[in-house]
């Protein structure tokens, strides 16, 4: 028995209109989606997501700030390091900017070598990024550990307001959680670079990838360090 012909009209590829095919095309060759490289595009969605939820974090710490009626803790004094027998306004916070700052050169430099085909160069950068990354988190656990020892909790503090401690431990928590997940990517990936697993391919798109990542988590900084220390 010969096989009945299915009508065109059911089949899904034949009425689908041709900017509808082409979107199923790109996401089911796994390889481009939205006209641009599909690993590309998902960090753009994931980063997306992410800036709404940093974006949430600081807009209730405004919200807070603003509305609490007892007094906030003057962050001059509180972020304040002992040296040389006087207190430094923010010095620990000035150098974590300018040592997270430094990294996204070393990670623009690291993309720029990667597609220049210069792998190892870029590998070394990427882990000079890491680097940063690692020292960066180690100074923010130097300021939790300070915080802590003078009472500072999450459900209070001794120096003002009782959301101080809540916001802080949220959004630095978070945000320092997202630079450890980066230093862990670049590593990773600066070892898999290095090996050659990219060689066959010729394609060092990834280390542009993990850059959009860290390019982020340097620019939602920048963000924490006006609204929450500057403030």
């Amino acid at each position: 028995m010969s096989a009945v012909p299915v009508p065109a009209s059911t089949d899904a590829s034949n009425t689908a209109s041709p900017g509808l095919r082409g979107l199923v095309a790109d996401w089911s060759s796994d390889r481009h989606a939205f006209h641009v490289p599909w690993g590309k595009a998902m960090m753009w969605i994931f980063l997306l997501s992410d800036t709404f939820i940093f974006g949430s974090f600081l807009t209730g710490y405004m919200t807070v700030r603003t509305s609490t009626t007892v007094p906030w803790p003057n962050p001059s004094e509180v972020f304040a390091l002992h040296v040389g027998g006087t207190n430094v306004p923010l010095l620990l916070i000035a150098i974590m900017t300018f040592i997270l700052i430094s990294s996204s050169g070393t990670m623009a430099m690291a993309v720029n070598c990667a597609y220049s085909a210069n792998k190892r160069q870029a590998a070394r950068l990427m882990v000079l990024t890491a680097i940063f990354g690692a020292s960066f988190v180690g100074m923010q656990a130097f300021e939790w550990s300070k915080l802590i020892s003078e009472g500072v909790r999450p459900w209070g503090n001794p120096m003002g307001a009782a959301q101080f401690g809540s916001a802080f431990f949220m959004i630095t928590g978070f945000h320092g959680l997202h630079v450890t997940g980066g230093v862990i990517l670049l590593l990773l990936y600066a070892r898999k670079l290095a090996r050659g697993d990219y060689d066959r391919s010729g394609n060092y798109q990834i280390v542009e990838i993990v850059g959009l990542y860290w390019h982020f988590v340097d620019l939602v900084w920048v963000f924490i360090f006006a609204l929450f220390y500057l403030w």
